[in-house]
């Protein structure tokens, strides 16, 4: 769910535009999509969203052949369906996300990295929390082998995210050129392999990157994480503010006992856990500390 201009929706319009309706959709559906969304992901939409809603779900009434939104909902509700209720929520996620965006962690995580003195019997573990189409977990990999000098560092990377699709496009590491145009010379040739022939105008990561990564499905709301504790960081950034206090607090409850002692947690830059004090102290710009 990290922010990514990768996945933009076509059919989407600005908020305030006028949309053209083949399907009724009043407020009470709204309302419906928003408790519905809210319980399965933690999202929370607010009035502003309605018409992003719309454009973003009408696809899937018309792949099920329903003509208002309402026989929709009654059918996801009723029949339990797990892969209509996937579409759903990945219709309704946002995912923008570019390399290395808020650089600054990156180089706070190089710092923290280099001190916690790792080995290859005992390597540093990362989990990306919301790794959208995949540019911040292989940038997560990227400063692992600048930090350490090699292409084999001693670090492994869990990627996550609730949103299936861009899973499959950050697990298959390949992008067109330009999301990698901002990169040195340097990372360009060192990280990426550029495509020929039918693949001319696109790039993969390069072998060694993907055997740093792993990439795994997780919902942020369930009770517990397919995690192992005594993580060196967490990278949960841009996930939070879509997300309301309790929702967030809940979140970071189950968060605080992954990290190790000396573990950090790498927040948005607009995002505050002032609310969790009792959970998390800052020491860093948007990163924290697990309060002990």
């Amino acid at each position: 769910m990290a922010e990514s201009t990768a996945r933009r929706r076509t059919d989407e319009l600005p908020v305030g535009a006028a949309l053209e309706r083949a399907f009724d959709f009043d407020e009470r559906d709204f309302s419906r999509i928003a408790r519905l969304i809210h319980r399965h992901a933690g999202i929370s939409l607010g009035p502003h969203k309605r018409d992003m809603v719309y454009s973003r779900l009408v696809r899937r009434l018309r792949a099920g052949g329903f003509e208002r939104f309402r026989d929709y909902l009654d059918a996801l509700e009723t029949d339990a369906d797990a892969d209509e209720w996937q579409a759903f929520v990945n219709a309704l996620t946002t995912n923008l996300t570019s390399f290395f965006r808020e650089g600054y962690h990156f180089d706070a995580l190089v710092a923290q990295m280099r001190a916690l003195a790792p080995t290859a019997n005992a390597p540093l573990r990362i989990w990306c929390a919301a790794a959208s189409t995949g540019e911040e977990a292989w940038s997560l990999a990227i400063t692992a082998c600048e930090a350490f000098g090699t292409h084999a560092p001693p670090v492994r990377i869990l990627a996550s995210d609730i949103d299936t699709q861009v899973l499959e496009t950050a697990e298959r590491g390949v992008y067109a050129i330009e999301r990698i145009a901002a990169l040195s010379d340097e990372r360009r040739q060192a990280f990426f392999l550029r495509g020929a022939g039918p693949n001319a105008g696109q790039c993969r990561v390069k072998p060694a990157l993907r055997e740093l990564v792993e990439f795994r499905p997780v919902n942020l709301l369930d009770a517990s994480y397919p995690v192992a504790p005594g993580l060196a960081a967490i990278f949960c950034r841009n996930v939070m503010i879509y997300f309301d206090k309790p929702t967030q607090y809940r979140v970071l409850q189950r968060m605080r006992p992954l990290l190790a002692a000396e573990g950090r947690l790498y927040a948005g830059h607009s995002e505050s856990f002032n609310h969790a004090a009792d959970l998390f102290t800052p020491c860093g710009r948007t990163i924290y500390q697990p309060k002990r």
